[in-house]
């Protein structure tokens, strides 16, 4: 089934249950069985055994002292990745960690985190890489969960054995330097590149942003890629924007969908929450590079763009 038939599909199926009161309107799936969830939505499925809710957050002991009810906790460079090697966990790894949590092949997968949902949408990406049905992102993660004074809780739930079993990785999703963005900066295949950094970052007058760790000995961008950094896809309080709102943000930069689309920002992590937000929300065809600039700026070889001029090592 083509993706523009899914989304049609999806659109229907939605609707129906809308319509029928099935589910409340703002938990919809916006793109078949793919979607934002929403905290009323959430809150009335907390003991739903078919949701399985995952904590994905950054900072340190943030779920030991309060998550969602009923949610577990997933460590993004740890549990997501491969700790030796730099790549994302591989199939069979996951599927232990999946099953282990209780997820079974039609549960209903709910991430959140703190960050705006950097690391949740990272989850999310991962989920759909190995092929869960039903992926979805809270709206407004953590900060917003709390802000509205839901409730939290300390107790650690523990699940019976699910039987997710992960698919082959779909390379659809994920893009890799030497068949997906070296052709395209080099001009050689046609796609839009999406920079979802600040943009001191994109036009080289900084290396990092304040505050991170993984560098580049070179600062600027890929050749090619457009600045659309990823705060521009939320609101002030770290819901997402309307589907209108972000069909018109990418439009006005010259991106529509019709052709195909790679993410990318220092390791990946903040790139997936754009990826979530063009492939999921408005189902466009997209990849999330997760080698980012980490990898690309630290390439021998590779062409970049640096306006500012910035030099590694220069005083």
């Amino acid at each position: 089934m083509s993706k523009l038939r899914k989304v049609i599909t999806g659109s229907v199926i939605a609707g129906l249950l809308v319509s029928t009161g099935a589910l409340p309107a703002q938990a919809a799936p916006k793109n078949q069985a793919r979607a934002v969830a929403q905290a009323d939505w959430l809150e009335k499925n907390l003991d739903n055994p078919k949701v399985r809710i995952i904590e994905v957050s950054t900072e340190a002991g943030l779920y030991e002292r309060g998550h969602i009810k009923n949610s577990i906790k997933f460590n993004w460079h740890t549990d997501l990745v491969d700790t030796v090697n730099r790549d994302i966990i591989n199939a069979k790894n996951f599927s232990k960690l999946v099953q282990k949590s209780g997820i079974s092949d039609d549960t209903t997968v709910v991430l959140y985190g703190d960050k705006n949902n950097w690391f949740a949408a990272w989850g999310a990406w991962i989920f759909n890489i190995y092929g869960q049905k039903d992926v979805r992102v809270l709206d407004g993660g953590r900060v917003k969960w709390e802000k509205d004074g839901r409730a939290l809780t300390t107790a650690v739930p523990t699940f019976s054995a699910g039987n997710f079993v992960a698919n082959k990785a779909d390379k659809t999703l994920r893009a890799t330097l030497i068949n997906d963005v070296l052709p395209v900066a080099k001009k050689r295949v046609k796609a839009d590149l999406i920079d979802i950094r600040g943009a001191d970052e994109y036009n080289g007058k900084i290396f990092a942003a304040p505050g991170f760790q993984e560098l580049a000995v070179r600062a600027g961008h890929i050749p090619g890629a457009i600045n659309v950094p990823w705060g521009a896809n939320v609101n002030a309080d770290g819901t997402f924007k309307t589907v209108a709102e972000l069909k018109k943000l990418y439009a006005d930069k010259g991106v529509d969908g019709k052709q195909n689309i790679i993410t990318y920002c220092r390791i990946g992590e903040r790139s997936s929450l754009t990826w979530f937000v063009l492939s999921e929300i408005l189902g466009y065809e997209v990849k999330n590079y997760d080698g980012s600039w980490t990898e690309y700026g630290n390439s021998v070889g590779v062409p970049i763009v640096n306006n500012a001029g910035t030099i590694w090592g220069a005083a």
